[in-house]
C-alpha cells in the first residue's frame, strides 16, 4: 500500500473589487481592496524522486494565475464572474487543473477580516 500525501503552496495577491450585498452593502459597493492569501493543494503518491510534484512546477503554474489577479480590479477579470471568495476558489481551480495533476483543494483567505473559503473535490 502506498502512502498518499497532500502538498500545498501558498501565494498572496492584492486586488480591488466591488460587491453587491444585502448586508454591509454601502462599503461593499464602493471599490475597495484586500490582501488575499491563496493555497493550492495537490494529492498523490511520491514518484521515484520522492516527490508528489516538483514544487518548481507548481510555483510556475501559480505565478501565471497570480499575474491575472495581483493588482487587478477583480470585477474585470475574464472568467471570474462576481468576485466572491467562492468564485475566486473556482477560478483558481479552473486555471490550474489542466496543468496540475492531483490538484484537490483551493482555499482563499482574507486574514485582516477573518474570512476564508475552501473548495475541495
Amino acid at each position: 500500500m502506498s502512502d498518499v500525501y497532500e502538498l500545498s503552496q501558498r501565494f498572496f495577491f492584492e486586488s480591488a473589487h466591488t460587491l453587491r450585498r444585502d448586508i454591509e452593502a454601502e462599503g461593499s459597493r464602493r471599490v475597495h481592496g484586500h490582501t488575499y492569501e491563496a493555497e493550492v493543494t495537490v494529492r498523490g503518491t511520491p514518484n521515484a524522486m520522492g516527490m508528489v510534484m516538483d514544487l518548481g512546477h507548481l510555483r510556475a503554474a501559480i505565478a501565471g494565475v497570480r499575474e491575472k489577479l495581483d493588482h487587478h480590479f477583480l470585477d474585470e477579470v475574464p472568467g471570474l464572474d462576481v468576485p466572491t471568495l467562492e468564485n475566486l476558489c473556482r477560478y483558481i481551480r479552473e486555471q490550474l487543473a489542466p496543468t496540475i495533476p492531483g490538484l484537490c483543494a483551493v482555499s482563499i483567505q482574507r486574514q485582516a477580516s477573518g474570512d476564508r473559503c475552501v473548495l475541495r473535490w
